[in-house]
């Protein structure tokens, strides 16, 4: 990570504002969490305003967001954050930024979906709207959805240390359910379109169901079983089967493999993440760790099937 030099306050974004969307600068602010990435705000009752403040890649991932997200957002079933406004760096603040409206619900990893049926449906409608045949020049996944063994060495890496920190119920049926994923045969069909990092904190819920999906900076083409790692990842115990029944068109056996181990590596990485927040260590969340032992049971306790 390499945070920004500038620090985000409200000022700041007020400043911003007044700079290049002078409209939107009387509005209130009100600082919001710091993801992975950027910075979110909210911005009067129904806008947002996020700045990147980590990674160096965040401001190629706004750019992404803002290129794509107006073109695929009437097609799918649940609202997402599309940029309304852009912004380019400035003396004031040296990165690029967005203001786009503000989704309404609570994060997955605060308030997980409770009831199975209707999350499921939800979760599995916004697959199948979202995972169409993408154009030749979308974005490519920066490792995320292309062939599983080429996380090997980052999943060996990840196992061995949630082995050693005590974290793992029987480290060995983690790694049969892994063994078998990347035995499975790889996607031979055309790159879909894929949010690429489907997981709890990027999930929104309301009445025990999904209301919303943020975070589209991992926006990319390829083979669907990243996304459909989801399964395991975001739905109550016994919402998997009733996921893949509504999920068009039906996946193969092979893709549902390789979707497995997409879920084993990043519920172990969510693990370590969890951890981390425990102990306060730099990158830690400790809101992550809690769905993500859960997402590794249902693993487990539905491995074989």
């Amino acid at each position: 990570m390499s945070h920004t030099e500038t620090e985000t306050t409200a000022a700041l974004i007020k400043g911003l504002l007044r700079d290049q969307h002078a409209d939107l600068a009387d509005l209130p602010v009100r600082l919001g969490a710091r993801g992975w990435d950027n910075q979110l705000s909210r911005l009067g009752d129904d806008l947002a305003v996020r700045l990147p403040w980590a990674t160096r890649s965040a401001d190629a991932l706004l750019r992404k967001e803002h290129a794509w997200l107006p073109s695929l957002a009437p097609h799918l079933p649940l609202p997402i954050p599309v940029p309304q406004r852009f912004a380019e760096p400035s003396e004031r603040f040296p990165r690029p930024w967005i203001v786009t409206p503000w989704v309404r619900g609570e994060p997955a990893d605060r308030a997980p979906a409770t009831r199975p049926a209707e999350s499921a449906e939800a979760l599995a409608t916004f697959l199948t709207a979202l995972h169409r045949p993408a154009p030749h020049d979308a974005p490519l996944g920066r490792g995320r959805g292309g062939p599983l063994p080429d996380s090997a060495e980052s999943f060996a890496e990840h196992l061995a240390t949630a082995t050693e920190l005590g974290l793992l119920p029987d480290p060995k049926a983690v790694r049969a359910v892994w063994e078998d994923a990347v035995a499975a045969p790889t996607w031979t069909g055309p790159p879909v379109w894929l949010h690429g990092d489907l997981h709890p904190a990027n999930m929104l819920t309301a009445d025990g169901t999904f209301c919303g999906v943020i975070d589209f900076g991992y926006l990319c083409a390829d083979d669907p079983a990243l996304d459909l790692a989801a399964a395991w990842i975001l739905l109550p115990d016994g919402a998997a089967d009733r996921f893949h029944d509504t999920y068009r068109p039906a996946s193969d056996p092979a893709t549902l493999r390789r979707a497995r181990g997409w879920a084993l590596r990043r519920a172990l990485a969510r693990i370590l993440i969890g951890e981390a927040g425990l102990r306060g260590r730099p990158g830690g969340k400790s809101t992550w760790g809690p769905p993500a032992h859960r997402a590794l049971h249902r693993l487990l306790a539905t491995a074989g099937r």
